[in-house]
C-alpha cells in the first residue's frame, strides 16, 4: 500500500518536475530517464508525421497501378503493425542489462528513440522514388 502512494506521489509530482529539468545537463537518473522517455516521444510524434505522409503517397502509387500490381498501403500497413511489434521486444530485450534497475528505463527509451528515429528514415527513402 505505502508503495502505491508513492507512486501516487510521484505521479502527481511530475508535471511540476518537468518543468525544471535541463535534459543537457541533468545527471540524475529518474530526469534522465524522463528526458529519455521525452526523447522517444519525439521521436515517436515524428515518425507519426512521416507515416501518414508515406502511407498518402502508397495509396496514390496504388491508384496509379492496375489492381493486380496494387497493395502498397495494405504491405506498408502490416510491415508498420510487425515492426512495432519488433521494436518493443527489442528495447525490452535492450533494457535486460539494468533489469530492476533504475537504469532501465533509460535502456529502453533509449532504444525507442533511436529504433524509432531510424525506422522514420527509412520510411522517408520510400518517398525518393
Amino acid at each position: 500500500m505505502l508503495r502505491f502512494a508513492l507512486l501516487a506521489l510521484t505521479c502527481l509530482a511530475t508535471p511540476a518536475l518537468a518543468q525544471d529539468i535541463d535534459c543537457a545537463t541533468t545527471s540524475v537518473q529518474m530526469e534522465m530517464n524522463f528526458c529519455a522517455e521525452r526523447d522517444w516521444q519525439a521521436a515517436d510524434a515524428e515518425l507519426n508525421r512521416i507515416y501518414k505522409a508515406v502511407m498518402a503517397d502508397m495509396k496514390a502509387m496504388d491508384q496509379s497501378l492496375p489492381p493486380d500490381l496494387q497493395g502498397a498501403a495494405q504491405t506498408l500497413r502490416d510491415a508498420q503493425r510487425a515492426w512495432i511489434t519488433f521494436r518493443d521486444k527489442n528495447c525490452r530485450l535492450a533494457g535486460y542489462p539494468m533489469r530492476g534497475g533504475s537504469a532501465e528505463p533509460l535502456l529502453i527509451y533509449g532504444c525507442l528513440r533511436q529504433m524509432t528515429q531510424d525506422r522514420s528514415a527509412e520510411l522517408q527513402a520510400l518517398t525518393a522514388y
